[in-house]
């Protein structure tokens, strides 16, 4: 799928990812969502980064996957201005659920053929979130040196530990981290370059979010 039609509204490049201590384990198990936020100004020819995160006391990786995409959306949706987004995480679960999962869950009413959905509160805000928004959901490995990727996991497991949150985005720390780690002999690699030169591709669009469905 192109992006014809689309090329008027402006890029941002969102990297995001979420950490659960101990999830799995009985108990409550504390979890942190957190992204980096690109834009490039074609004005002053200049990037510039944001921050966010968020945390629960009690959690999984999957809820705080499906977190890292409301706040992120929340965050840039505030005036009002539809963007291309490519958003890049390392949840298989978040990037199937976004592209396939939730057209068939849509179609059947909002279940799954197994029965319940899992979370499914949390995907009906992902998808009213990005909705309106053209979005090109791209997957990454995750702790392969990927720098804007461990940056997101430095973010999300620091909030878990400390239960904090950004209240929306702030000014970005990735230059300062990423400083740091070099100085340690780790991340040699370097950035994923803003996707300004490269093919858009959204995926297909997100299924509406009606009053009906938040009560299916």
């Amino acid at each position: 799928m192109s992006d014809a039609g689309h090329t008027e509204r402006p890029l941002i490049a969102i990297f995001a990812d979420e950490s659960c201590l101990g999830n799995g384990r009985e108990g409550s198990n504390p979890g942190g969502a957190a992204g980096v936020i690109e834009y490039w100004n074609p004005a002053t020819e200049r990037l510039t980064r944001f921050d966010y995160w968020v945390s629960e006391p009690a959690t999984t990786n999957n809820r705080m996957a499906l977190r890292s995409v409301i706040e992120a959306f929340n965050a840039i949706s505030r005036k009002g201005t539809r963007f291309r987004v490519v958003f890049t995480t390392d949840s298989q679960y978040l990037v199937k659920g976004m592209t396939e999962w939730v057209h068939g869950w849509s179609a059947r009413g909002w279940r799954r053929k197994g029965g319940e959905i899992e979370n499914l509160e949390l995907w009906h805000g992902a998808v009213s979130a990005a909705s309106g928004h053209s979005v090109e959901w791209r997957w990454v490995r995750g702790h392969g040196g990927h720098p804007q990727n461990e940056f997101a996991n430095f973010l999300a497991i620091r909030a878990a530990r400390e239960q904090t949150s950004s209240n929306g985005v702030v000014a970005s720390g990735f230059d300062e981290w990423l400083a740091t780690e070099r100085a340690k002999g780790r991340m040699s690699a370097e950035p994923d370059p803003f996707p300004l030169q490269r093919p858009f591709r959204p995926a297909r669009a997100l299924p509406v979010v009606t009053k009906a469905s938040l009560t299916s």
